[in-house]
């Protein structure tokens, strides 16, 4: 009981980080001189290596050992917090992002995710895992929200108590920082528990961590990857720079915006299992998809704040009902010791396919006649990603189903 304590704990914290740091982030880097395009380039940047440090990292967690793992990934995001702070050289910001850990999306970046999931199913009943991963997710979500709300208003209490911009989102930052040697000393905590038991081990042939199950995990990794590509079009830090540009949006009113959209989406997580137990996992996660998908499509077509507001919101009211599906789903049908490999292999796939979109958003916002396509382009490959996704895994059922 105390290993998920400290690992809902871990998820709070870090997550609040995150969303504490998404809604400022692109105004930082364009207050220290960057470009759209820069900016752009450096999330992309950020998100490629993240993919190659959380594929080292998760592919040998089962053998090297979860909790190391965990401690190496809160470092990492301390390094990349106190190095931002630090300098505004496009070159060293660059080689921070790569190597550490920092979040352009207030979405779940590291190896963290992955780690900590193969923990909670090493120490749970399978009945009760996808009811688990929906609470992690929902208490993640209100942290995201907590962090964009607090985050967006202190920076805007601090500019108007006469700092500059700069300096203000650097108190942002050092928050950041802070968050990630407190997750680390949360995970010095963990009991042996987590770790993957001995006689679960399966010493045979491996590929990145995976034996039997490797086929499948390919799969869902190409499906995940196409459509976390979708999604890297409209990071959140990128929307709210959309609705900075678009309608004037100060970073107070967007942390307010992205607070609740963080509540509504943390809140829809948790009702996915009710469906999930009733349709199960593969059609939860398409036939709450694509209306999403379609929400989505339609906010840069509201001629007013509100509606847009308005639309962004319904549409993270059931955005994440894929989210604890989707994870549960992918460690429930491999083997026990394939499970943080498996779990990071599609989160890896996942950010390798984000990693390549924000640069193209950041071309977008830099032409008027083009600001709202990376919505458009986002919603029209998810809802692809969602018809692929059902014909390939429809007749592909977890134990438990």
């Amino acid at each position: 009981m105390m290993d998920i304590r400290i690992l809902f704990s871990t998820r709070i914290i870090r997550l609040f980080c995150y969303g504490f740091l998404s809604v400022i982030l692109a105004l930082y880097l364009a207050e220290t001189g960057l470009t759209e395009g820069q900016i752009g380039l450096l999330f992309t940047l950020t998100l490629a290596g993240d993919a190659v440090i959380s594929l080292l990292l998760t592919t040998s967690a089962d053998r090297f050992g979860r909790k190391r793992t965990l401690i190496i990934g809160a470092l990492l995001m301390l390094m990349a917090g106190v190095v931002f702070i630090l300098t505004s050289n496009i070159v060293i910001l660059i080689a921070a992002a790569v190597i550490g850990v920092i979040s352009p999306s207030g979405n779940e970046i590291g190896p963290f995710l992955s780690v900590e999931q193969a923990g909670l199913t090493q120490i749970i009943a399978a009945k009760q895992r996808t009811r688990v991963f929906a609470w992690y997710n929902l208490v993640g979500s209100f942290a995201t929200a907590t962090g964009a709300l607090a985050g967006g208003w202190l920076a805007q209490f601090l500019q108007s108590q006469g700092w500059r911009a700069l300096d203000a989102y650097k108190v942002v930052l050092s928050g950041y920082a802070l968050g990630g040697l407190i997750i680390m000393l949360l995970f010095v905590s963990l009991s042996p528990a987590v770790e993957v038991v001995e006689a679960a081990r399966v010493e045979i042939a491996r590929v990145f961590g995976l034996h039997r199950s490797r086929s499948v995990v390919m799969r869902l990794s190409a499906l995940f990857a196409l459509d976390a590509f979708a999604g890297g079009l409209i990071i959140q830090s990128m929307i709210a720079f959309w609705f900075h540009i678009r309608f004037g949006v100060e970073s107070g009113i967007l942390g307010s915006i992205f607070f609740g959209a963080n509540v509504l989406a943390g809140v829809s997580a948790l009702l996915a299992v009710r469906i999930a137990d009733k349709i199960g996992l593969i059609n939860t996660m398409v036939f709450t998809h694509i209306p999403s998908n379609l929400l989505l499509m339609l906010v840069p077509l509201m001629p007013t704040l509100p509606l847009a507001i308005g639309v962004l919101l319904l549409r993270f009211s059931i955005s994440q009902m894929d989210v604890p599906t989707r994870q549960s789903y992918t460690v429930a049908v491999v083997a026990p010791d394939e499970r943080s490999a498996a779990s990071g292999i599609t989160a890896i796939a996942r950010s390798v396919g984000a990693s390549l979109s924000p640069a193209l958003t950041g071309i977008f916002l830099a032409n008027a006649a083009l600001i709202s396509l990376p919505f458009f382009l986002s919603g029209g490959l998810k809802i692809i990603y969602d018809l692929a996704l059902y014909r390939s895994f429809i007749t592909i059922k977890p134990p438990e189903e």
